[in-house]
């Protein structure tokens, strides 16, 4: 069953079952207690029906209601319309009513940092869909998912990409979840760590002494005052020196023979663990409360955008989620009386394109624990190079020792490179590739093939670099994708109702984290090996590779 529902701004809303026939439109003056109770009360809850997730769902969460599963008119749009060459377009409700309907499409809502999942309206804002003053919002939610369906019905591959709107709809409610919950954090061992990095926290507009010493010990090194958050000063500086470089990227400078490097590139590092997660990013993204025994704990709220990347990956619109150094990882610790499990799967992307190109051999290596230490007894000779040779076939490198470890690897698993190099000829030839489900790569834009050399031909290399890599990283995203739905479900399924801030609190590409009561985690951690094994059964049937998860499990004494 499939329930159409939109807010009426008021606390209420209107819901619609949809199907066949026509179905009454009802209105209820409180919306979150009526979605409660239609989500618990038959044997199979149903699939809501909404213009997107961060529009309901958020303020939903915070009046304690979670659903199962959802239709996310926004976001499936979007994957349509990448899959018809369309990317970029406006993918909205009012974007998708008014293609249906013919009439001027308008923009997307811009939402703002922290916005729809930190964000608290008031009583179910109605949601900003940009469809044209007095239509009817129950009856375009309804259409729009009504020709959604047909569009999918009619494509190649269709139970494919009708999986990979389910769970790029799923994604959104993992979301909101995890945005409203949020990551344990203890803000005292953040300060700590940062002070013992740093100093001590420095006056606004001031460095951090650190970063104060590094600067004073790099002018005296190149004998003048310098500012090294200066590209500009720290380039010259080094030209005057006799080094010169057109870049002070890291990868650059240490390269550079020369005493102020080795400074220059420390500076680099904690200035971005300052600027990046700081007293004002901890002040800004982390709440914190008073434990039972009055310790300050808090909790880091991102704010995820689900499909943030052409790939299927996700992305924030702040705070960095995704990017959380492994210095300040220490501050991320359970509550007192809860555990995390963390669960990270290693060699993921070698496993996807082992799966999703039928290459036998290479399968049968991806069933292993280690796949590189297999790969290494068969084809490379030591595990360091067949973790080389692996990633030259996806991402492209072309070029020292990749040469003689990519032609070991077209003679041992031929399937698995020609999979690989077919997408990056696509890309050089400007066409599209399509993932396992069917999401699909953007075009490049102004792309002509006949820009002459050398600049064509680098564009060309560059495009098909990316499709190789896309074919395979997009894979991932969706096994990623698929394990976080199945594991929301599989944990209410093994544990039954959660108290309340317990489930998945972080998700980053192919590490998922649980925040549990301490005699959950056994349960969790049952919950999320089934997860794992429902994800590659409804992936890839009965295919011999595996993904096997390293799990954790942590209390308040020790961190993620």
């Amino acid at each position: 069953m499939r329930i159409a529902v939109v807010a009426d701004g008021e606390g209420g809303g209107w819901l619609r079952e949809l199907g066949s026939g026509s179905s009454p439109v009802r209105h209820v003056p409180a919306l979150a207690p009526a979605v409660h109770e239609a989500e618990h009360a038959g044997p199979e809850p149903p699939r809501w029906v909404w213009s997107g997730w961060e529009d309901l769902y958020p303020e939903l969460v915070r009046a304690g209601v979670r659903v199962l599963r959802c239709h996310d008119l926004a976001l499936v749009e979007a994957l349509l319309l990448g899959y018809e060459a369309r990317h970029g377009e406006p993918c909205s409700l009012g974007a998708a009513w008014a293609r249906l309907h013919g009439l001027p499409v308008p923009d997307d809502p811009v939402r703002g940092a922290g916005e729809g999942t930190h964000a608290q309206p008031a009583l179910f804002e109605a949601d900003r869909s940009t469809l044209p003053p007095g239509t009817d919002r129950i009856t375009a939610v309804a259409e729009v998912h009504e020709d959604q369906q047909k569009r999918i019905t009619a494509l190649d591959g269709a139970e494919r990409v009708r999986l990979l709107a389910a769970v790029e709809s799923a994604a959104g409610l993992a979301a909101a979840e995890m945005s409203h919950d949020g990551l344990p954090w203890r803000p005292d061992v953040h300060d700590q760590v940062l002070t013992e990095l740093l100093g001590p926290r420095p006056q606004s507009g001031h460095r951090p002494r650190e970063l104060a010493d590094l600067a004073a010990r790099i002018s005296r090194t190149f004998g003048h005052d310098l500012n090294p958050d200066s590209p500009a000063q720290v380039l010259r500086a080094l030209s005057r020196a006799g080094h010169p470089v057109d870049s002070t990227r890291s990868w650059i400078l240490e390269q550079v023979n020369h005493p102020a490097a080795p400074l220059l590139l420390r500076y680099k590092e904690l200035s971005r663990l300052h600027s990046a997660c700081g007293w004002t990013w901890l002040h800004t993204w982390v709440r914190t409360r008073k434990g039972p025994s009055g310790q300050l704990l808090g909790r880091f709220h991102p704010d995820y955008v689900v499909g943030g990347v052409v790939s299927g990956r996700w992305a924030t619109r702040g705070g960095g989620a995704l990017q959380i150094p492994k210095a300040v990882r220490r501050a991320v610790r359970a509550d007192p009386g809860w555990v995390l499990v963390r669960a990270d799967a290693g060699q993921l992307e070698p496993r996807i394109l082992a799966a999703v190109s039928g290459d036998r051999a290479l399968a049968e290596a991806a069933a292993e624990e280690d796949l590189y230490a297999t790969l290494a007894e068969h084809v490379a000779g030591d595990r360091e190079r067949a973790k080389i040779g692996v990633l030259s076939a996806l991402y492209g490198q072309t070029s020292g020792d990749a040469v003689p470890l990519l032609a070991m690897m077209r003679r041992s698993y031929p399937r698995a490179l020609e999979y690989v190099d077919a997408a990056a000829r696509t890309g050089e030839n400007g066409g599209t590739v399509r993932s396992w489900l069917g999401r699909t790569s953007p075009a490049p834009r102004t792309w002509d093939t006949t820009v002459s050399a050398p600049d064509g031909d680098r564009r060309r290399r560059a495009q098909g670099r990316f499709t190789r890599n896309f074919v395979v990283q997009a894979g991932a995203a969706e096994w990623a994708m698929v394990l976080l739905a199945s594991l929301r479900q599989r944990l209410v399924e093994v544990a039954g109702p959660l108290p309340e801030g317990a489930g998945v609190v972080f998700f980053m590409h192919d590490e998922v984290v649980l925040h549990v009561p301490r005699e959950l985690a056994d349960t969790a951690v049952r919950a999320m090996s089934e997860a794992e094994i429902r994800t590659r059964k409804i992936l890839f049937g009965q295919t011999p590779v595996r993904f096997p998860l390293a799990t954790t499990v942590t209390d308040e004494r020790s961190h993620l």
